[in-house]
């Protein structure tokens, strides 16, 4: 059955896909682009020649990521009592079953995350992993409704609530989401994909990335375990990587089913 469901939605991102490259006057509904773009995120590395001076530097940024991290869980915490996720966190918003988006909620593409995913695929591909040049990334609000409908009308809303968001509880409407794809237009799994599936979760981190939905962690975020879809955090990454934790406990709030 689980396997049924995948394929189900490997189609789906398919025709998201196809919809995409046939609808490029339209950028709000363009879910999938070819990597061609080799744009990076700027960072800034900062070294001193002195210990003391290198020791000082550290803690410095260690206590504003920590003060960073502390006003965000403030904000996300606070957003919980209206059931609505906080846009204005950008890479650190949390959306969930818990945290929705409003339908007027359009912002397409992030241009840093689309870039880094590129940049992600392209190196997947220089290491010889079966991965496609197109993903699917940004929905419109009326399109993940769309698809939720479909999913209902299938197999019921108990079971589509397993591994499709509502409308407004998505998040690609962020568009900081991606669903990575083999050559074979499938979603990134099974055990032929192991290999690149087992890279793409030790290093996308490194991208900006995380593996939204980890296995282990359905029941704190809402969603069987997807190893095909990214989240694009920005700096966060590689920290709540090393954490362990899904995003929900990272922050510190509430995750699982719908109220």
């Amino acid at each position: 059955m689980i396997r049924v469901k995948k394929q189900l939605l490997s189609a789906v991102v398919l025709s998201l896909v196809l919809l995409g490259c046939s609808n490029k006057n339209n950028p709000s509904e363009t879910t999938a682009s070819p990597s061609t773009s080799t744009q990076t995120t700027n960072t800034t590395t900062t070294s001193t020649t002195t210990t003391g001076k290198t020791t000082s530097s550290s803690t410095e940024a260690s206590s504003e990521e920590s003060s960073t991290k502390d006003i965000a869980t403030e904000k996300q915490q606070s957003a919980q009592e209206s059931g609505m996720a906080d846009v204005s966190l950008g890479y650190q918003m949390v959306v969930n079953k818990k945290h929705a988006l409003p339908s007027t909620y359009a912002p397409g593409e992030d241009p840093t995350a689309g870039a880094q995913v590129k940049k992600l695929i392209q190196k997947m591909q220089e290491l010889e992993y079966p991965i496609s040049d197109v993903y699917s990334g940004y929905r419109s609000y009326e399109y993940q409704e769309q698809l939720y409908n479909n999913y209902v009308a299938r197999e019921g809303k108990e079971a589509a609530d397993t591994y499709s968001a509502r409308p407004g509880y998505s998040e690609h409407q962020t568009g900081l989401a991606f669903d990575l794809l083999d050559t074979t237009g499938n979603l990134l799994d099974g055990e032929e994909n192991k290999d690149a599936i087992d890279w793409l979760h030790t290093h996308a981190h490194e991208y900006g990335f995380i593996i939204r939905f980890q296995a282990g962690k359905e029941a704190i975020t809402g969603y069987q375990a997807e190893a095909w879809h990214l989240r694009y955090v920005g700096d966060k990454a590689t920290d709540i990587y090393n954490s362990g934790l899904s995003l929900e406990e990272y922050y510190g709030v509430e995750g699982g089913g719908y109220k």
